[in-house]
Formats: C-alpha cells, sequence, structure tokens
C-alpha cells in the first residue's frame, strides 16, 4: 500500500505542475499557478510520507469554499457546451470558473487523500 500511495502522489506532482503551466496564460495567473505549484508541494510531500495536518486542512477548506464559490450555475450546460465546442479554449468567463471550480476540487480530493493517509499513519 505504501508503494501505490507514493506512486500516487508522484503522479499528482506531474499533473499539478503541468496544471500550473498551464495556467500561466491565464487572466489571473498569480493564483492558479501558486494553487496548482502549492498542491505539487504537498504532493511531493506526501510522497515522501510527510503529511503536515495543520496546513493540509486549511488548504483543502480553501480549495472547497473557492470551489463553492465558483461553481457553475449549471454544471450540464457547461459540459454540453464544452463538448458542442470540441476545443478547450476559454470562450466565456463561466467556462473559466467552471474549470476552475474542478480545479479547486481536485486539489481537495488530493489534499484529502494524503490528509487522510497522515491521519492513518498517526493512528
Amino acid at each position: 500500500m505504501k508503494t501505490f500511495t507514493k506512486y500516487f502522489f508522484v503522479f499528482w506532482i506531474i499533473a499539478f505542475l503541468l496544471f500550473a503551466y498551464w495556467q500561466v496564460n491565464d487572466p489571473d495567473p498569480e493564483i492558479w499557478v501558486s494553487i496548482y505549484i502549492i498542491a505539487a508541494l504537498f504532493s511531493g510531500m506526501a510522497a515522501k510520507g510527510k503529511h503536515p495536518m495543520i496546513p493540509l486542512s486549511i488548504s483543502i477548506i480553501a480549495c472547497i469554499i473557492g470551489a463553492i464559490y465558483f461553481f457553475p450555475e449549471s454544471v450540464w450546460e457547461w459540459i454540453g457546451f464544452e463538448l458542442e465546442n470540441k476545443d478547450l479554449t476559454m470562450k466565456t468567463k463561466e467556462s473559466e470558473e467552471a474549470r476552475e471550480t474542478f480545479g479547486l476540487l481536485i486539489v481537495a480530493v488530493v489534499l484529502s487523500v494524503s490528509a487522510y493517509v497522515g491521519w492513518k499513519k498517526k493512528n
């Protein structure tokens, strides 16, 4: 199980670094690049078996609050819009906010896995 969690977090290090790179040309890159770099750092710590519970908890809560704030009015409309256009360029502010919502949810889930592993490790 320990090897699986290590590879799980290594995968997310790479993914979050890619997410950060793709945010460089975003209208507000300083926010989103920072979020994904922090998520990559937490994933790196988790891959080494370190799970700082208080910073993880604060980050998870912040991501969930942000996701609620950005949550699109109609998820299905956004998904339909994305599928209809068959291209991932930002077309509207709403599509960008929907993507940001799901980015924050991904970060929250991965950091929650780290928090859970850290909690199990202590108990």
